[in-house]
């Protein structure tokens, strides 16, 4: 870890947790609706994988708002996205949970949970025989490692040595079912570690989080198959703004808490002598103004045109394909 790295983490850590306390107020004031799933604990996940993963597809689940900012997507383009706006990264057409940007290689979000693994998938076969080693990242909740389309995918992936990085942050909830409910171990890397080489990481430690993920990367672009990623992590929102969370104990999210991702590289860095804690105040007051500025942005942008409903629905260039 050094100061450059330092600096560049918790910027976007704290954008991405100050994006997401704007969009829950501005959810709560009615400028948001539709479904809201918050990333609030999770920062250290989004931004240490995004970061080592640079170069590549990024294949997302719907709790995607941090991992598209750490990505490279401009927090304007995606507020105005939530308020449902045409100056939208989606054109005010996917909300939360379809944050899509094929110049950054970013296609999220999926909303069934577990659907976009078989598409990775494809993607990183389509990788191989094109002869590319960029490979593919795809990251998913625990829920999902419960679904066929996940058990398929990672048999498919290791069949055919895909250039596929899984990476499942494992939070211990899907919605409100605690994973020791429905699966015989909580440590999830277990089910696949007779597929590939599969890892349990910290994943409320940036740092870690970063260093596995570009291991894992290396491991992939030199064409030795896929590699899986279980980071521990926690989530202190309920799933969505319509779940208060109340199947989870007081004391269990002050434990989390007390590993928050932000407040923890901060002190380390301070620690270590790495960064100076003036850079931490100046820092704050930066994404402050960057987050009132892209609420501004998205409550003045326009609203889609109804004419505009039916475009981009078909692809007009495709052979076969009836406008």
């Amino acid at each position: 870890m050094n100061s450059a790295r330092v600096k560049e983490f918790y910027y976007l850590m704290k954008l991405g947790r100050e994006f997401e306390l704007a969009a829950k107020e501005e959810y709560m004031k009615g400028n948001i609706s539709g479904f809201l799933h918050l990333d609030i604990g999770q920062e250290a996940v989004s931004v240490g994988s995004m970061k080592a993963f640079a170069k590549g597809d990024v294949f997302t689940h719907y709790r995607e708002h941090v991992l598209a900012i750490a990505r490279g997507m401009d927090p304007k383009l995606i507020m105005a996205e939530l308020f449902g706006k045409r100056e939208g990264i989606s054109k005010g057409r996917g909300g939360s949970m379809h944050l899509f940007e094929p110049k950054l290689n970013f296609y999220g979000g999926d909303a069934i949970v577990g659907g976009h693994l078989p598409i990775a998938v494809g993607c990183a076969y389509a990788r191989k025989i094109q002869g590319e080693n960029a490979g593919v990242f795809t990251i998913f909740g625990d829920g999902a490692s419960n679904s066929g389309a996940f058990f398929e995918s990672v048999n498919i992936a290791s069949a055919w040595k895909l250039p596929v990085v899984f990476f499942l942050e494992n939070n211990y909830y899907a919605i409100g079912t605690h994973i020791s409910w429905v699966s015989p171990f909580t440590e999830l890397y277990n089910k696949v570690k007779n597929y590939m080489p599969s890892v349990r990481i910290d994943g409320m430690d940036v740092c870690e989080v970063y260093e596995e993920t570009t291991k894992a990367k290396n491991y992939i672009e030199n064409s030795l198959g896929p590699y899986f990623i279980e980071a521990e992590c926690f989530r202190y929102e309920g799933h969505s703004m319509s779940d208060n969370a109340k199947y989870r104990s007081v004391e269990e999210v002050e434990i989390f808490k007390s590993r928050d991702p932000i407040e923890n590289l901060k002190k380390k860095a301070l620690r270590e002598n790495l960064v100076e804690s003036e850079f931490f105040e100046e820092t704050d007051k930066k994404v402050q103004k960057e987050i009132e500025e892209a609420v501004d942005f998205a409550s003045k942008a326009q609203e889609p045109d109804i004419a505009e409903l039916y475009e981009g629905l078909f692809c007009k260039e495709c052979a076969n394909v009836i406008s």
